[in-house]
């Protein structure tokens, strides 16, 4: 069993049917999807700002790299284009985390390094990851705490720009909302 924590973002188009299209191309393999927040863009670039929630799955199948794969495909499928480092996006699907049987994946490898290293810096992925894991660990600077320990460490600014809205996405086990 292979189970991941995906972030997902948009800010370009329909931002959030870019966000529900992983949900649905998820199908039954999304155990947990958050609320959706609104959020600046990071990273210093000038641009609209992002719609950002969390998705847990679960596929037997797949491996880290297959979870990798998937958010590829998804980005490419919402014609994502690569410019500009933290620049604009129709779709972004980072892979977090990604448990198997023998517990957390290590992986320092350039095309996917997990844990992902930046997620503890990010409120955009913790706030939304605590909707639906508010017991879930991140390991990043060789020290392995839980993400609500991760997002009090933040600056309050960072944590403040996280907003909750009033969207949802479909999917099998929404939370922070009714049951789909």
């Amino acid at each position: 069993m292979s189970r991941a924590v995906l972030s997902i973002g948009s800010n370009i188009g329909d931002r959030l049917a870019h966000l529900q299209s992983v949900v649905d191309a998820l199908g039954e393999r999304a155990v947990a999807v958050s609320a959706v927040y609104s959020t600046a863009p990071w990273g210093g670039v000038e641009q609209e700002d992002f719609l950002n929630a969390v998705v847990v799955a679960e596929d037997a199948a797949f491996g880290p790299r297959d979870w990798l794969r998937f958010g590829q495909e998804l980005e490419e499928a919402a014609e994502r284009v690569r410019i500009q480092r933290w620049g604009p996006r129709s779709l972004d699907v980072d892979v977090v985390t990604c448990v198997s049987g023998e517990g957390e994946v290590r992986s320092d490898d350039r095309e996917l390094i997990l844990p992902h290293p930046r997620a503890h810096q990010r409120a955009f992925v913790l706030v939304p990851w605590l909707d639906v894991e508010p017991e879930a660990v991140l390991t990043a600077e060789g020290r392995r705490l839980g993400i609500g320990d991760w997002l009090d460490e933040l600056d309050a600014a960072e944590r403040e720009g996280v907003h909750r809205t009033d969207l949802t996405l479909a999917g099998p086990k929404t939370q922070g909302h009714a049951e789909c």
